[in-house]
């Protein structure tokens, strides 16, 4: 992939706008009681199936699930392990959220997908990878396996 890039929404591609979207949507269910800080993803599969996830708080901090995982578990429990592209939104319209250091890992571990991180605004998206978000990711297998 190349290097991260701002590409305006409506520019994007429609599938990729869709994928987004499904985001925003998926954010909308988040649970987060505790932070109010409400995320969602959207990750689609190779066969262009959209999987979506949003952030699931638990008094209990360290079994909180974050949106990217949520998607990537929905994916993977129907059988599905190779994906295009994910996508995130954040309740912030200022800056550009990016996955936490436990989701890097977890996407990397599907392969250098893209990664399409947007304000809630939706103006700007910044179009990254799971590489550049996690350059030395940990694989004991090749992830196209």
């Amino acid at each position: 992939m190349s290097a991260a890039k701002l590409i305006e929404f409506n520019s994007l591609d429609a599938d990729i706008q869709e994928l987004i979207m499904a985001s925003v949507e998926a954010r909308n269910y988040s649970y987060s009681p505790y932070s109010n800080f409400k995320v969602g993803a959207a990750l689609r599969s190779e066969d262009g199936i959209i999987y979506k996830g949003c952030n699931i708080e638990n008094s209990s901090y360290s079994v909180t699930i974050c949106a990217e995982r949520t998607a990537i578990a929905k994916a993977v429990s129907e059988g599905k392990k190779k994906f295009v592209a994910l996508a995130t939104v954040a309740d912030m319209d200022k800056i550009f959220v990016t996955p936490c250091g436990v989701c890097r890992q977890t996407i990397y571990e599907f392969g250098d997908i893209p990664v399409y991180l947007t304000k809630s605004t939706l103006g700007t998206v910044l179009v990254t990878s799971a590489k550049e978000l996690l350059p030395f990711g940990f694989h004991l297998q090749d992830a196209s396996a």
